[in-house]
């Protein structure tokens, strides 16, 4: 079982393409590769965490039809865009787990989907999204929007090994 970690998918924004210059002819396109990436990466017992910003105004039938066919435990960070909807909403179409604002993941990352402020007295890293492809000069964050992944889930070890923080 492993942990895969990811933000700012924005499932049916078309405009997301432009704004952020995604290398995809069609939001459909941008969709499928982003469900293909999900699938190859993403197996049955794995878990997913998701810092945000999943769908931009999809209702109940669209989103569910997109989460109820993808693997993995389902976590959600609500995103600014995903906020609109309540947590029952975002449970009742596909995640397991959902949170309203940041957390505390395996005793050191913060979890958010905006950038919060870190400085290296403060023993944390937060890991977001919400920049999309802008990098931080802050080592103790680290960007995890799909533009900066390659468009796949990064496995969540990985970014443990950058901080050489065992279990």
């Amino acid at each position: 079982m492993s942990v895969y970690i990811w933000s700012d998918l924005h499932f049916y924004h078309d405009k997301i393409r432009l704004y952020e210059n995604r290398p995809f002819e069609s939001v459909e396109k941008m969709n499928q590769i982003l469900c293909k990436n999900w699938k190859e990466t993403v197996k049955g017992q794995d878990t997913i965490i998701n810092l945000g910003d999943v769908s931009l105004n999809l209702n109940k039938e669209q989103i569910s039809k997109i989460l109820f066919n993808l693997p993995g435990y389902k976590i959600l960070i609500m995103g600014n865009h995903d906020k609109g909807k309540s947590v029952s909403w975002w449970m009742d179409v596909g995640f397991n787990e959902v949170y309203k604002y940041p957390i505390i993941y395996d005793s050191f990352y913060i979890l958010s989907h905006e950038p919060l402020y870190i400085n290296a007295n403060m023993p944390y890293v937060n890991i977001h999204g919400h920049t999309h492809s802008e990098k931080s000069n802050n080592p103790q964050k680290i960007n995890v929007s799909v533009e900066v992944l390659e468009y796949k889930p990064i496995l969540f070890e990985e970014i443990k090994k950058i901080y050489a923080i065992s279990e």
